[in-house]
């Protein structure tokens, strides 16, 4: 297994650099991502922030591509390590200084910094010392114990992909899913019947057409919601811009209360505005832009 481990760490580490790299220099969720990032803090730029990330990835690139050229070559894997310490160290300072935002480490996440990109930096690290000491290279490892390289190789991936965040929606999310599925919400029934939690609501919502439609008057979040007749009302503030000037309403949706982002099909979505005053409905010509129109009387 030392062996194994020795053999084919310029490999694993040359993959991992290399998908990351290439994600941070082509990808354009590099400039779009990069003012959530903590570097973005750092340096008070989104701009420079994708800059950075885009020197970063290209240093990447090159780093992976010596390790799959002159594994032996302990240039590569010191670099790495270097890298992976400098990775540490940027995680570190992030997570204090702006731990809300995301790290960056491979364009797409959106999440906040946590245990899983340390771990991931530790592996950068790691990997890179480990390289930087292997006298062999990695085709002789794979040539020599097929079965058992591929097994590694098979083991490392799993590892990989579950220290990256931004991989969560081709897997974790789907085991999640079907968890409740087959054993329902935790805080609900397992029926058909059954309702989903709040929460599962609001996103459903925020999901739909009707929502892209009426988002431009509503101004708050989520202030109050009730159920009726198997509907789950959902009512938000808001202000409706007339000629003479802005009105306040009250925006309320209603969708099916057991729906959810796994139930087929596009959810049926009911909106209404009202004159936060009077309660009369108001803004008849922005009910003709959103789908799945009916009128909704406001109750509690």
């Amino acid at each position: 297994m030392l062996s194994l481990t020795t053999g084919l760490a310029p490999l694993v580490l040359a993959g991992l650099l290399g998908w990351t790299g290439a994600v941070k220099l082509f990808s354009r969720g590099t400039v779009l991502g990069a003012p959530k990032t903590a570097l973005a803090r750092m340096l008070s730029s989104s701009e420079r922030a994708a800059l950075v990330l885009r020197g970063v990835g290209a240093g990447e690139l090159l780093i992976a591509a010596g390790l799959l050229a002159v594994p032996a070559n302990p240039v590569p894997g010191a670099a790495a390590a270097l890298l992976g310490a400098g990775f540490l160290g940027y995680l570190g300072y992030g997570r204090v200084l702006a731990p809300e935002s995301s790290c960056g480490c491979s364009a797409n996440e959106e999440t906040p910094i946590t245990w899983r990109a340390f771990a991931r930096a530790a592996v950068v690290l790691v990997s890179g010392v480990t390289a930087a000491v292997a006298h062999g290279n990695w085709w002789s490892t794979v040539s020599g114990r097929p079965a058992g390289s591929l097994g590694f190789l098979a083991a490392a991936a799993v590892v990989l992909i579950a220290l990256s965040a931004d991989l969560d929606r081709w897997w974790l999310l789907p085991l999640r899913r079907a968890r409740l599925r087959v054993f329902g919400h935790p805080l609900f029934g397992t029926g058909a019947g059954d309702r989903v939690p709040v929460a599962a609501s609001v996103e459903l919502l925020e999901n739909s057409l009707a929502w892209q439609a009426a988002s431009p008057v509503v101004r708050s979040a989520l202030l109050d919601h009730w159920e009726e007749d198997g509907w789950r009302v959902l009512l938000f503030s808001g202000v409706y811009e007339t000629a003479e000037g802005a009105r306040p309403v009250s925006v309320v949706f209603a969708l099916d209360a057991t729906s959810s982002r796994d139930t087929p099909g596009d959810p049926v979505v009911r909106v209404s505005f009202l004159d936060a005053d009077s309660g009369e409905p108001v803004g008849t010509e922005l009910l003709s832009t959103v789908p799945s129109r009916k009128a909704l009387p406001l109750a509690t």
